[in-house]
């Protein structure tokens, strides 16, 4: 491969050819809230336990002015097993993106979260992810942890930003 880049196009992330849009499980859900709050919250890593359901402890790294971190490890259970993994970010106004850097049952994972305001005081907030797991795992299987993940998530990000 030639060339690297990020899930959002930059470059010195994981190879293109693994950020394939066909690949990723997603869903979306619409939250009274607008993007910045939105993404505040999902900057603030080290509360993700508070509201998402499974996930036990996550440290930020290298935060920057904005409070959005370079990286941040997490151990949890990620619906189809428990570990301990690192990922590093990629961040925009209205969008984040994440790439594994470390983990000992996650061979790679990928995701993002997209705000999309709706211009009435409310966002529609999009996550896509995919998990590829050490241990082989049947892909309907993976797809459907990946679903609850995503799930549990967007419904906690919704009550955290409503709450």
């Amino acid at each position: 491969m030639a060339a690297t880049l990020h899930p959002t196009g930059h470059a010195g992330g994981k190879p293109a050819s693994l950020w394939r849009v066909a690949e990723l499980t997603h869903s979306s859900i619409v939250i009274a809230a607008d993007a910045a709050e939105i993404m505040d919250i999902i900057a603030d890593v080290e509360t993700y336990p508070e509201w998402i359901p499974g996930l036990d402890d996550a440290v930020a790294y290298d935060v920057d002015s904005a409070g959005r971190p370079a990286e941040a490890t997490f151990t949890g259970n990620l619906g189809m097993v428990k570990d301990s993994y690192s990922v590093g970010y990629s961040w925009a106004d209205v969008e984040v993106s994440w790439h594994l850097t470390k983990g000992d049952m996650l061979h790679d994972l990928q995701g993002r979260y997209t705000c999309n305001d709706l211009g009435d005081g409310t966002t529609e907030v999009e996550y896509a992810l995919n998990v590829d797991l050490a241990i082989p795992i049947v892909g309907m299987l993976r797809r459907r942890g990946e679903r609850v993940i995503i799930d549990s998530a967007l419904k906690g990000l919704k009550r955290r930003a409503e709450g």
